[in-house]
């Protein structure tokens, strides 16, 4: 899995010019699921992403994580985190996972979001989605987690 995980003052999703995920302070986590995925990386990036100290505390440190703050996480799958642009000038996508696989995947990520008590918000798995942010710091990580089962 391969994720751009933002601190927002606000973020929201927009398919066929409705509104279908809104929140205002939290995280926008942008997911790529690839081939060899399973439900190990899902818990491994549930645990990570709510847990993740990227958040200032009273002395204006990053201590604190979206749990803390009772912040909210908006979720959009994007497969085009996984282009691999190395040859030509066309991304080949051939890390990503199948269609099937990944919005499984996607849909077990959001649940183990929520299941932690945060206010979660998301996507629409393959649809020509409409992304806006307000960046907050700016914060911005990328997180590249390799699968379980191709891990050497």
């Amino acid at each position: 899995m391969k994720t751009v995980i933002q601190r927002v003052k606000s973020a929201s999703v927009t398919v066929d010019g409705e509104t279908i995920g809104s929140i205002d302070h939290g995280l926008l986590v942008l997911l790529g699921v690839e081939h060899g995925d399973t439900d190990l990386e899902v818990q491994w990036l549930t645990e990570k992403t709510s847990q993740l100290r990227i958040f200032d505390d009273h002395n204006g440190k990053m201590n604190l994580s979206v749990l803390d703050i009772k912040g909210s996480i908006l979720i959009v799958s994007q497969f085009t985190l996984l282009a691999d642009c190395r040859r030509g000038r066309r991304p080949a996508f051939t890390n990503a996972a199948e269609p099937k696989l990944a919005n499984q995947l996607y849909q077990h990520f959001i649940e183990s979001i929520r299941n932690l008590g945060i206010t979660t918000q998301s996507g629409r798995f393959a649809a020509d989605m409409q992304v806006s942010l307000i960046n907050d710091g700016p914060v911005t990580l990328v997180i590249d987690r390799e699968p379980s089962g191709l891990a050497v």
